[in-house]
């Protein structure tokens, strides 16, 4: 008798241990990592002035109980996001913000190779169960209708492929807007960032309530 319910006293005695567990993840932060350039680094600003700090400051100020960790590293191509990709983003994180490319567009790289490497990076997240949301770039109107064509057409193609979420443009709002870049007219200023993090907000949030809790 005391065989048959062994199983059954196991199971049992498990349960409290399970619904610990789940409590406890559930009662941790979500942890996004924003992997990208400069643009993401915070270039030229205080450390508390970067998007992964307004944006943390913001989707905090919203409700959500969220740590988002500045992974970008100034003058990195998609490849460099790579090649760094297993200690930029840690265990324990459940979505990434993909902002990377701009470096690729800038030095004229070829379209089809910064889409193949942001492919490997998506695909090596998704093989870790991390969530993807895409951050595009448009490319400067100076390099031709041909390469602006190619290389636009990459975060919607990325997107389609993996069914990711889409921002199509991470300087919505800004790239153009003197006022709100710096004096190279290439980075955000304080007042960018800030542009920036309202713009993308939304998707973010609507990103959150895609990711899975352990």
């Amino acid at each position: 008798m005391l065989a048959r319910l062994r199983p059954w006293l196991a199971l049992a005695l498990s349960i409290p241990a399970l619904f610990g567990s789940v409590a406890e993840a559930a009662a941790r932060p979500i942890t996004l990592v924003a992997l990208g350039d400069s643009l993401t680094a915070g270039y030229g600003l205080p450390q508390d002035a970067s998007f992964p700090v307004v944006l943390e400051k913001a989707l905090r100020k919203a409700g959500y109980d969220v740590n988002v960790v500045n992974a970008g590293v100034s003058g990195n191509t998609a490849a460099d996001g790579l090649a760094r990709l297993n200690w930029s983003v840690p265990e324990g994180t459940e979505g990434v913000i993909l902002e990377l490319g701009a470096n690729d567009m800038l030095r004229g790289l070829d379209p089809p190779r910064t889409k193949d490497v942001l492919s490997r990076i998506i695909a090596a997240l998704e093989g870790r169960h991390i969530k993807v949301l895409i951050a595009g770039m448009l490319a400067s109107p100076s390099l031709g209708a041909e390469y602006q064509k190619a290389f636009d057409a990459i975060y919607p193609q990325l997107a389609a492929n993996y069914r990711a979420p889409l921002y199509p443009f991470f300087l919505k709002g800004v790239a153009g807007h003197a006022d709100l870049l710096l004096a190279d007219g290439l980075h955000p200023n304080a007042s960018g960032v800030k542009t920036i993090v309202a713009a993308i907000l939304p998707t973010v949030e609507a990103f959150l309530q895609r990711l899975p809790r352990s």
